[in-house]
């Protein structure tokens, strides 16, 4: 169960992101403790302990909710505390699928529409996702894309610079993101790359007293995979996944 002093935090977010059509349980801190507790330990619907109330209504309110882009916009307003932008910190994160993770509904269409519902796909890591995360300089996530296991990071990371809610002095990344276009774009939005160049490439500057700051991404990433529902991906669907990505990334802002 959250303690009071974690849910005097978390409450007003929730207050102020939810649908508002529709009521919530009266018991909607044990509700979102047993969010918690599924997503943390990766365990099934079903095995939520009794004391946190109905297994199916803590399921019915996480999916929901994911639909509705309630738990993105949390995370969107805990970044109203102030966002530190002396750098920001792009890094991409293979996430294992579950054997429990397929079996999504078959709703056709093309592929690339398949791979937009479900963010599922093969690599050389095996079966799952591509996540990809933006975080400021204190190595708090700001927002995430996912992709199927095999796709490049590259493609998600002017998406994602331009969630930002300002621009930030270095952006840095690593050799995955290192790209002359990519660079040129960071460089006409005010900011200055700390990207290194691969062996095959012209080789330019990247300062490394900005980019042994890394680490911070990487940290970040460490304390997300402590949910067990991140360091292996169980959810069937791209916007589920996403948002226990959201939820664990707002939990991480209020430590």
């Amino acid at each position: 169960m959250l303690s009071d002093a974690q849910w005097g935090e978390l409450e007003p977010l929730i207050e102020a992101c939810r649908p508002k059509a529709k009521t919530p349980p009266k018991e909607l801190r044990r509700t979102i403790s047993a969010i918690l507790w599924r997503h943390q330990n990766g365990a099934k619907w079903r095995a939520i302990p009794e004391e946190l109330g109905p297994w199916w209504q803590a399921a019915q309110i996480f999916i929901r909710w994911a639909r509705a882009g309630v738990w993105e916009r949390v995370l969107e307003r805990v970044q109203e505390r102030g966002v530190a932008l002396g750098m920001a910190f792009l890094d991409g994160s293979n996430v294992r699928a579950h054997q429990k993770a397929a079996g999504a509904a078959k709703k056709g269409g093309s592929a690339a529409e398949r791979d937009d519902r479900e963010a599922l796909g093969r690599s050389r890591g095996g079966y799952g996702t591509k996540a990809c995360v933006i975080a400021d300089g204190r190595g708090r996530a700001i927002g995430f894309r996912i992709a199927p296991g095999q796709a490049h990071e590259l493609p998600h990371a002017i998406p994602l610079l331009d969630r930002l809610p300002g621009v930030p002095k270095w952006v840095v990344g690593d050799r995955g993101y290192s790209s002359h276009r990519f660079r040129e774009h960071i460089w006409a939005i005010g900011a200055r790359p700390a990207i290194p160049t691969k062996c095959n490439e012209e080789q330019l500057a990247c300062p490394d007293w900005v980019y042994n700051n890394r680490n911070i991404v990487e940290r970040l990433w460490a304390r997300l995979k402590e949910w067990r529902a991140l360091a292996t991906r169980y959810e069937k669907t791209a916007v589920s996944f996403a948002s226990v990505l959201c939820l664990a990334a707002t939990l991480d802002w209020l430590k």
